[in-house]
């Protein structure tokens, strides 16, 4: 499975970004997709994460703010972003596997897209 993050900027505080992600596998409705985010001198971190069936789980410090959704049809999986803070500058990743557990941890994914940059200025 490839997959390929997008929709990474500059955005203002309190602004909103879209990023996208993009799987090349036919079988992409069976996959679950996560977002995760890096910070400079930090651990990959957990977003959110949407199910196969679409279910949806969020780290805290996005909760009310980040919204993620899939589209099967276009294997596209998408991370609205809206309220941006300072402290949500970062790589974003997108990964993907076949259900399991450890869905909020890194380890939990085989299948990582090469990251996209969003930097939100104060």
């Amino acid at each position: 499975v490839q997959l390929q993050a997008s929709g990474g900027g500059l955005v203002q505080a309190g602004g909103s970004l879209r990023l996208s992600c993009g799987a090349s596998t036919r079988a992409f409705s069976r996959y679950v997709v996560a977002w995760f985010r890096q910070a400079p001198g930090k651990d990959r971190e957990f977003v959110a994460v949407v199910r196969s069936l679409g279910s949806t789980d969020y780290a805290d410090s996005v909760k009310g703010r980040f919204t993620i959704s899939r589209d099967n049809a276009k294997n596209m999986v998408y991370l609205q972003m809206n309220s941006l803070k300072p402290e949500d500058t970062a790589v974003y990743y997108c990964a993907a596997d076949l259900p399991g557990t450890g869905l909020t941890g890194p380890m939990g994914y085989d299948y990582w897209g090469q990251g996209t940059l969003v930097t939100v200025s104060s």
